[in-house]
């Protein structure tokens, strides 16, 4: 069982590492069948350490300015998610976050062509914490406004996002009672996995940054839309 959570985590880090996010949507499903108690304590503390890697590898890159205005978003959003998981139904509320995702990738797609201003990043600070908090998919609309920048500015500044957002994650589960000392010891057993999946995702980032960052954004937000529509309709 360690061998194929890990095996999981992995991959989960090779896409992350790659393209910039993605180590929760591949590895939060699979972990929950293969071993529910990995879901979400132990993940999310693998992923918050991992996500200071690629931070690290691609540093100063990082939009930090950026960084900051959808974190000040996050902290509404992840309120109106944990509203939104009382008052909806989670099924019902998993296809209107697929739908608003896929639409907004169509949109990208066609006519909308989102920066990383003040306002949007903002918004997208917001729409990342209800998803994040509803879903688990809390990379989509962050990927959605970075998609025409290059691919270190991509990595390193979801990268700090994410690791800065998932440790306010933590902390208000840690408030709430929900970390365990044996769920700290689950995600440091599933740490080297991560960090392995690292190591393989430096050579993929070359073919990427040649004009396939984009691309693997989108596919992976609209992935990630789809997955929650098969998942709540299926």
């Amino acid at each position: 069982m360690l061998l194929l959570a890990g095996t999981i985590v992995l991959g989960g880090a090779v896409v992350q590492g790659s393209v910039g996010f993605g180590m929760n949507l591949v590895a939060a499903p699979l972990l929950a069948i293969a071993d529910p108690v990995l879901v979400p304590v132990p993940l999310l503390v693998t992923a918050s350490a991992f996500a200071v890697l690629p931070l690290v590898r691609e540093r100063g890159q990082a939009d930090w300015r950026g960084v900051r205005w959808a974190l000040v978003g996050r902290l509404p959003g992840t309120v109106l998610g944990v509203a939104a998981l009382a008052l909806l139904p989670s099924r019902w509320l998993a296809v209107l976050i697929g739908v608003v995702v896929l639409v907004s990738v169509g949109l990208s797609l066609l006519t909308w062509h989102p920066r990383p201003v003040p306002s949007t990043l903002f918004t997208a600070g917001v729409f990342s914490g209800v998803f994040g908090t509803a879903a688990a998919v809390g990379g989509p609309p962050m990927a959605l406004v970075y998609q025409h920048n290059t691919g270190p500015t991509v990595r390193s500044t979801l990268s700090a996002y994410f690791a800065l957002g998932s440790l306010l994650s933590l902390g208000a589960l840690l408030l709430s009672g929900q970390v365990q000392p044996q769920q700290l010891l689950a995600a440091a057993v599933l740490f080297p996995f991560a960090m392995l999946g690292f190591v393989l995702s430096g050579p993929l980032r070359r073919p990427l940054d040649r004009g396939g960052t984009r691309p693997a954004l989108l596919g992976l937000a609209a992935f990630s839309a789809l997955s929650l529509l098969f998942k709540a309709l299926g």
